[in-house]
């Protein structure tokens, strides 16, 4: 059997060659087709290639009959309609890793441009200014770089640094100190690596949480000088806090390579000597674009030949039996996993999920992924999905485990996650109760009946009189209205839990001031 695949993005030749070297893909290249002209041609093919041009739209998908793959040359799939695609049984991969090296040494060029006032220098020049004293710089050997984000990009640009013989701290929620070590980098809290770094690069993901992480509180715990780096994403760097910092002398420069709104014309950065800047160049090499060409055919020539792709961004086939058993359990998985992240606040180490009940009886590997899904997005984003969270788990150094019982706890099925970090094991069970959806049946050793959905707040506190009672008090000053509690205790007078629900979000401070109650040990905000 022949396969037909359609390039409808300029691809370079040598980025193509894995397709065009085997022998049962016909490769046929037709870019610039309009979006008629596509959706005319698109039933011919049984695997289409795209970068950014092409729109894979919800629309094109229900005329592709034999499309079985989509792939697209890069990281971003926006222009691709994954729920179409997935309704369709079609695949979709992408090319996450074929754009690392390009965008560490991106991160270095501008540590080092930055270091030595080079495009500064240049500048200056080209206007007929010979000034060497102006533009004195610094070295990097024995100065600290602070690297948030430990990822593919952040630990390739640690491996560079320590060349310059510069001394790395880096902070990651999934790094340890016992992984740092091996590494041979420091390791450190974000607070830690803010503190002690002369240089500081950021390579997150952008998500709420990361959104503004470097802010202005964050500035004011920062050395005097400190230089700053973004090849990441625009958005973890607050700009506007930035623009301050810079013009009050407390970061001595900054190298941006995004922003938070792109393209840009005018931007207040731009007018400062001290920054300099790139229009998002960090995968703009031709070697980057070739490796990403050559990722994703290795992965449509594989899978169209009946092996694995290694990049999927959605899911695979499940079979339908086993869709109707399972589909159910797939919020109650991911919320679960979502729970254990919030509660922990550590560096997972071990994921143990346990299956009791109709659940031993089915394949559960869907929901096993789900669950892991739902334990690494707070801290990775929509990267995460069901199809690739137990292979960035792997990465990450954190074991998966799946376990089937016979032990049901008086449920019919019963699924509990458990997560092991340095400083301990915390457990959740959840089940399906007809007619009223997912619940929380018990967290660590309470018994509880919670919905796990909306705004949360976990309370670990002594079980004495008037504690319900101040804690509503204390919402009811902050104007948070509780919907739900729930209550479990080991013993009369002993340590207890409550899980509430409220209508809206506990901030930070309202967090502090429950801390501060009488006879309250820990309390933590769960959004699901």
């Amino acid at each position: 059997m022949t396969f037909r695949i359609l390039i409808s993005d300029p691809l370079s030749e040598e980025g193509i060659q894995p397709l065009r070297e085997a022998e049962n893909i016909h490769v046929v290249m037709e870019t610039g087709l309009s979006p008629d002209e596509l959706a005319e041609r698109i039933s011919e093919f049984d695997a289409l290639l795209v970068r950014s041009q092409t729109e894979v739209t919800r629309e094109l998908i229900s005329k592709a009959a034999k499309l079985k793959i989509v792939g697209r040359a890069g990281v971003g799939v926006d222009n691709i309609d994954l729920e179409a695609a997935t309704e369709h049984g079609i695949i979709v991969v992408n090319a996450p890793d074929g754009n690392t090296n390009s965008a560490a040494e991106h991160t270095m060029a501008m540590i080092m441009s930055l270091a030595r006032n080079i495009p500064q220098a240049y500048y200056a020049l080209k206007n007929h200014k010979w000034d060497r004293k102006k533009y004195i710089g610094v070295e990097l050997k024995n100065k600290t770089l602070g690297i948030v984000g430990l990822g593919r990009i952040g630990a390739e640009v640690a491996a560079r640094a320590k060349g310059q013989r510069m001394n790395i701290k880096a902070y990651d929620p999934f790094l340890t100190e016992e992984k740092a070590e091996k590494m041979g980098i420091g390791y450190g809290t974000l607070q830690e690596v803010l503190q002690d770094a002369d240089f500081i690069t950021v390579h997150t993901p952008l998500l709420k949480e990361t959104r503004h992480l470097i802010d202005k509180e964050a500035f004011q715990s920062m050395k005097d000088g400190v230089q700053i780096v973004n090849c990441a994403r625009g958005g973890i760097i607050n700009e506007d806090d930035l623009y301050d910092a810079i013009k009050n002398g407390k970061v001595a420069g900054a190298a941006l390579d995004v922003f938070e709104e792109e393209p840009i014309q005018d931007h207040k950065l731009l007018e400062l000597p001290e920054v300099i800047a790139t229009p998002h160049l960090g995968a703009s090499t031709v070697e980057a674009q070739e490796n990403v060409a050559i990722d994703v055919s290795h992965d449509v020539a594989s899978f169209l030949n009946g092996g694995l792709a290694r990049n999927p961004v959605n899911l695979p086939s499940v079979p339908k039996e086993i869709m109707n058993k399972i589909a159910p359990y797939f919020d109650l998985a991911e919320k679960l996993g979502a729970f254990l992240t919030d509660l922990t606040k550590e560096v997972t180490e071990e994921i143990n999920i346990y299956y009791s009940g109709d659940l031993t009886e089915v394949e559960v590997a869907p929901l096993t992924r789900n669950t892991v899904k739902g334990l690494l997005k707070r801290h990775l984003g929509d990267h995460v999905n069901d199809v690739n969270a137990t292979y960035l788990a792997d990465r990450k150094g954190i074991t998966v485990n799946e376990h089937k019982t016979s032990s049901t706890k008086g449920f019919t099925n019963l699924l509990t996650v458990e997560v092991k970090t340095k400083s301990g094991k915390r457990r959740v069970s959840g089940t399906l109760l007809n007619g009223f959806g997912p619940r929380i049946v018990k967290v660590d050793n309470y018994s509880v009946d919670v919905t796990p959905a909306g705004h949360m707040v976990f309370i670990h506190h002594k079980d004495q009189p008037g504690a319900i009672g101040r804690v509503g008090s204390l919402l009811a000053q902050q104007d948070i209205n509780i919907a739900t509690m729930q209550v479990g205790r080991s013993n009369a007078g002993g340590d207890a839990i409550m899980m509430l629900t409220i209508d809206k979000h506990l901030e930070e401070n309202g967090l502090n001031e429950l801390k501060e109650l009488t006879d309250i040990y820990h309390v933590t905000a769960i959004d699901l």
